[in-house]
């Protein structure tokens, strides 16, 4: 039988979330980026496992192997699911790991439900705390990026995916360490996505402010972000994290692209490691 939770977020949708649970210790719940799902911690997982921790990957609502609800893909939502996993799973003493559009789930949570069960969080590639340029946030990106993007994935989203996931890590730079197959699996796991999903999480990772949320953290906190990055500007969001986050650390990889949990793999699970312990 697959692990599935059922949410209390979005009840009329009767929404079944998937889980893997591996390892004993200290928990680790790793929160997967977008278009992707859990199966993008493939060279984390055991690394961490072997190290001596607990290690919990899910789906996110529309991706992966959980339900397709038509709505419900705004971050409280989504946190809300988060939340009765780690509730049914009864874990304490938590580090909850997020990458890009998962770091938003990192800052909802804490501000949501507080952080009586973390012990540490990890921002790897974030979205968070806010991509959208304003007045009051001008190292962000211009509104009409975004708009773009939900045009794309509403008029050729497998198209758009395609070249996407060359720009994720990118590949122009990296041939030699991404190959053809890597690039064709990501795409299998982009497309196979709920659409609605694909395209209504576009409004949530880059259009929610969570500059409050991230000023709220108490408990130690590590960004992490590649310093070619071309999916995610690092200023106004593991930048600004950093500042927000009082005695957060921020790693710089460099030459690292968005996809750095590909690329450098190596260099980001010592820093990883590095931290937990």
């Amino acid at each position: 039988m697959p692990n599935l939770i059922k949410t209390t977020a979005q009840k009329d949708n009767n929404v079944s979330i998937y889980y893997e649970d591996h390892g004993s210790g200290q928990p680790i719940v790793l929160v997967h980026g977008w278009p992707l799902s859990s199966a993008m911690w493939e060279y984390q997982v055991p690394v961490l496992v072997e190290a001596g921790y607990r290690v919990i990957i899910y789906d996110r609502r529309g991706f992966g192997r959980s339900s397709r609800p038509y709505f419900g893909y705004d971050y409280k939502s989504m946190t809300e699911d988060l939340h009765d996993l780690i509730e049914k799973l009864d874990l304490k003493d938590i580090v909850l790991a997020g990458f890009s559009m998962g770091g938003g789930e990192l800052g909802q949570y804490a501000e949501t439900y507080g952080t009586s069960r973390i012990s540490k969080l990890i921002f790897i590639s974030s979205v968070a705390p806010y991509l959208l340029k304003t007045d009051d946030n001008p190292d962000g990106a211009p509104d009409e990026v975004f708009k773009g993007m939900e045009e794309n994935v509403k008029n050729d989203r497998a198209g758009f995916l395609k070249a996407f996931g060359e720009s994720f890590v990118n590949y122009k730079d990296y041939k030699d360490r991404i190959s053809q197959g890597q690039l064709d699996y990501n795409f299998q796991i982009a497309i196979d996505a709920s659409p609605k999903g694909t395209l209504d999480c576009i409004n949530s990772f880059g259009r929610t402010d969570l500059r409050k949320e991230l000023k709220a953290i108490q408990v130690p906190t590590l960004f992490i972000h590649g310093d070619a990055d071309n999916i995610v500007p690092s200023a106004p969001s593991s930048q600004q994290g950093h500042q927000l986050v009082k005695g957060s650390k921020l790693e710089i990889i460099k030459g690292g692209p968005h996809g750095l949990y590909l690329t450098h793999k190596d260099e980001l699970n010592r820093l990883l490691l590095s931290f937990i312990k």
